[in-house]
């Protein structure tokens, strides 16, 4: 056997092992992931696409730890690690403006005496909240001794003033965290700051507290029965009716429930509720919450035999505002506690139903032992929890006000009795994807042709921000989750810890231990050329307007554009596209390609859809038949192509791979298969050969194709000057992840060729295998592709 022939041997059994382990690891169908989405692009891919724009600070770890959206003055604050961040809104990686706010050496010193480490005793900046117009409050942990300031931002955009205000520096005793991992979530509304922390070193005195520059308002220490063990998670202030001294203040937490016996038991999600002006008692409760009530948030799912899977661990909250601000839309994300099953939901909230387990009756239980009841004795006058207003008729100017049995009642009775369920008593999305964390959510409300739609943005644990929408089918009492978009938003992997939205800009802002990232809200443009592509992507965002798919406007915006297609509900692409274009015009269209392969060797025919969400059908054409092509144990359907393991001469033939979404047909490609006998091969390579032309052979042949080295003349095709010079298998193994190239390149040599040849081949022909051209750049066409695809 001659040595081309042996080397040959020696790559198609590489290349066959190489791909079987490439089909191991990317997955030959689509049911290891419980939801595909439509698009995927990389970090890479957003980059060029000019779709993203990162902010790494000073190269270092970033490390944000909150985030605030100034759409005034068009800036964009990260509160970091010893440095709070102004960032531009339209490009966060141009003109910077920073402030350092470092701990001392002293300060660390302290810090480290007391028993931390040296990374706990930096300032992490956790705080960050408009206290007015022209000044941002911010209060960092500072070393476990917590410290705050005003930073001055100016009146407009022009003043272009960041820097601290004088004299501000204050005590963050009760306005932030001592330790930098504590969970906290804070709102500032009419000069006052609403924060559910944990006031304490040792991390023991959870509280949800309102300071002003005159009091300090808290719930009760050392009271279970108002927070146990709290991980606090979101705040705002919703107002109730015109009366603002009715507004209340919503906490968002999870809690230890507390057993007969007095035990931590179950994590539940909680609402908390307290009145924006409660000033606490006269002679009780003082300088403490005399509005304070708490409920449970539901959010799970029916089983069979009437046992639900709850969610009841709270990741992350987001309130959505809409046109009336007495009613957001709670959006929640939520996990399970259970050490077998982790799966994630989303729930949405309406704010009458929070209002109502307000409002409806207290839960009350005789004894320690017993379960809870709905509280059926008189309540006392005015209703515990309300607040001193007009609407609640006007006898009281304030909570000092109030007689002490509602205080005492209200102190004992902090729950109610009903909990808060879902909208459609169900979550809205689903994942139990394996190995991924979720851990952020962002929501956008988009008009559609069709209706309104919520598309949420879910960041994860490995720098991914997933886009979805949801479907809910009224007549079929069932939700559908559409995954329009799969963004890897930074090069890392790392938690994303902060997600914020701006509609008006169209923009998403988005904090990990990396950066910074802004990225676009969608880019239509991306999803097709075709109308049906355009429709089939079922993104409210776009439209197909009769020449590309771009940004769905609602009536009246651009009037002139008034051809427009787009079906976010069903994506029937078949209805509004399927008249543009008749099925032979879409088949003369698709791409074609030829592919040559040796009998009894494997072949990989490669069409991968731009919708991952599409079903691949594949096609065999014989004369005027068309057979479809069903996978067995020599031929399988893979996310990649099809794949021959070992080629038939009844295998050649015109393949025409479509796929089908939604009802829509769409032809893709069309690949002429030619398959060569092993004897001709054989026979065209031994008459191609002296020793030495052999010896090239066996470094040249790992070419453009992974078997022997057959002449373009011998096929009959036109010879390609530099064919031979690309390692085919080398980019094959990055393609699967695989980094020892240079092993398999180096086992094949030493196999196959001697000592001798080797130095033969490298004097005469290089280390690629080309001949020399001297020192210059050589002929620019010797990395030209072939026309046409070998494959062994």
């Amino acid at each position: 056997m001659s040595v081309s022939v042996m080397m040959a041997a020696c790559i198609r059994t590489v290349y066959l092992s190489l791909m079987l382990l490439y089909l191991v690891l990317l997955g030959m169908t689509h049911t290891a992931h419980s939801i595909y989405p439509r698009i995927r692009l990389s970090h890479k891919e957003l980059w060029q696409l000019n779709r993203t724009w990162v902010f790494q600070g000073h190269g270092a770890s970033l490390q944000p730890q909150t985030m605030l959206l100034d759409e005034g003055h068009e800036r964009l604050y990260v509160g970091a690690k010893n440095i709070l961040f102004s960032l531009s809104l339209d490009r966060v990686n141009t003109h910077p403006r920073e402030i350092q706010w470092a701990s001392t050496e002293s300060q660390i010193e302290e810090c480290m005496m007391k028993g931390r480490e040296k990374p706990e005793c930096a300032n992490y900046l956790k705080v960050l909240q408009q206290y007015n117009q022209t000044h941002l409050l911010v209060c960092g942990t500072g070393a476990f001794n917590p410290i705050c300031a005003l930073v001055k931002v100016g009146h407009t955009v022009q003043d272009r003033l960041f820097a601290f205000e004088d004299d501000s520096v204050m005590s963050g005793r009760g306005r932030c965290p001592y330790d930098p991992n504590s969970p906290c979530t804070s709102t500032l509304s009419r000069g006052e700051l609403y924060i559910g922390l944990y006031t304490d070193y040792w991390e023991n005195d959870g509280a949800l507290c309102r300071l002003n520059n005159q009091t300090f308002t808290r719930t009760e220490r050392n009271d279970r029965q108002q927070l146990n063990e709290p991980k606090f998670v979101g705040s705002a202030v919703i107002p109730d009716n015109d009366d603002r001294d009715d507004d209340k203040v919503y906490f968002f937490f999870t809690e230890r429930e507390v057993d007969a016996e007095g035990v931590n038991k179950a994590v539940y999600t909680r609402v908390g509720r307290v009145c924006a002006n409660d000033q606490g008692g006269q002679r009780m409760l003082v300088n403490r919450w005399s509005s304070f009530l708490k409920t449970r948030l539901i959010c799970s799912v029916a089983g069979p035999n009437g046992i639900d899977t709850h969610f009841d661990d709270l990741e992350d909250l987001f309130v959505l505002s809409t046109k009336d601000d007495k009613n957001p839309e709670i959006f929640g994300l939520f996990s399970t506690t259970s050490a077998v099953f982790k799966g994630y939901a989303v729930c949405v909230y309406h704010m009458e139903d929070i209002r109502a387990a307000f409002n409806g009756p207290f839960a009350y239980r005789e004894r320690p032992e017993h379960h809870w009841t709905p509280y059926e004795d008189k309540v006392p006058y005015p209703r515990p929890g309300s607040c001193a207003s007009q609407v609640n008729g006007g006898g009281f100017s304030s909570s000092k006000e109030f007689p002490d049995e509602v205080l005492r009642f209200v102190r004992s009775h902090p729950a109610m009795y009903r909990p808060v369920l879902p909208q459609h008593h169900r979550p809205v999305l689903l994942q139990t994807e394996p190995g991924r964390k979720l851990t952020q959510i962002a929501v956008d409300r988009v008009q559609a042709q069709d209706g309104h739609y919520h598309v949420l943005y879910i960041g994860t644990d490995d720098s991914v921000v997933l886009k979805f929408i949801t479907i809910y089918n009224k007549d079929t009492d069932t939700m559908e989750e559409v995954l329009l978009e799969e963004l890897q938003v930074f090069k890392m992997p790392a938690p994303i810890r902060e997600i914020l939205i701006s509609p008006k800009r169209q923009q998403l802002y988005v904090g990990s231990e990396v950066g910074v990232a802004q990225v676009r809200l969608h880019q239509c443009a991306l999803y097709g050329s075709e109308c049906a592509d355009c429709c089939l992507a079922r993104d409210p965002y776009c439209a197909w307007d009769g020449l590309t798919c771009s940004r769905y406007y609602p009536a009246g915006v651009y009037t002139k554009r008034r051809f427009r297609r787009q079906d976010v509900r069903h994506g029937n692409a078949v209805q509004l596209c399927n008249g543009l274009q008749i099925d032979d015009e879409k088949w003369q269209r698709a791409e074609e390609r030829f592919v040559y392969s040796v009998e009894s060797n494997s072949t990989l025919l490669e069409c991968v859809p731009r919708s991952l969400q599409a079903k691949v059908l594949w096609f065999l054409q014989k004369e005027e038949e068309r057979h479809e092509v069903r996978g067995d144990e020599r031929v399988i359907m893979t996310s990649h192509g099809l794949l021959f393991l070992r080629v038939k001469s009844s295998d050649a033939g015109v393949y025409v791979c479509q796929t089908v979404e939604h009802g829509y047909v769409h032809t893709l490609l069309r690949v002429t298969l030619h398959v060569l006998r092993g004897e001709r091969v054989e026979s065209a390579m031994t008459r191609n050969g002296d020793e030495e032309k052999a010896a090239v052979q066996c470094h040249a042949s790992i070419g453009p194709s992974p078997g022997p080295s057959i002449s373009p003349r011998s096929l009959g095709q036109p010879s390609v000057p530099g064919q031979h010079s690309k390692l085919w298998y080398k980019d094959f193994l990055q393609l699967i992840g695989y980094g020892d190239a240079q092993r398999v390149e180096e086992y094949c040599e030493r196999v196959w060729c001697s000592d001798k040849k080797r130095k033969k081949i490298k004097r005469k022909y290089g280390p690629l295998g080309g001949e020399k051209r001297g020192k210059g750049r050589g002929d620019e066409n010797s990395h030209r592709a072939p026309r046409h695809t070998l494959v062994t």
